[in-house]
């Protein structure tokens, strides 16, 4: 679950065309927080994912959505 998050949140951070630096930035998380979230490092509560989700204007069941292959 925590990969299937970092991948999805690694998928829209990079649609809405947002480095992690300019995302730690606007969210008020840290870099490194980032880069441990898109490598599966970190494990976001609840609360998390709203606010993660929230600064990427995507819902926080984006975030652990099912990633379909094609």
């Amino acid at each position: 679950m925590r990969r299937l998050v970092g991948l999805n949140f690694a998928r829209l951070r990079r649609e809405k065309g947002f480095t992690q630096e300019r995302y730690a930035e606007i969210s008020g998380v840290t870099q490194q927080y980032v880069s441990d979230l898109e490598r599966g490092l970190r494990n976001p509560t609840v609360v998390t994912l709203f606010h993660l989700a929230s600064a990427l204007g995507a819902k926080p069941v984006d975030l652990v959505a099912e990633i379909e292959e094609g």
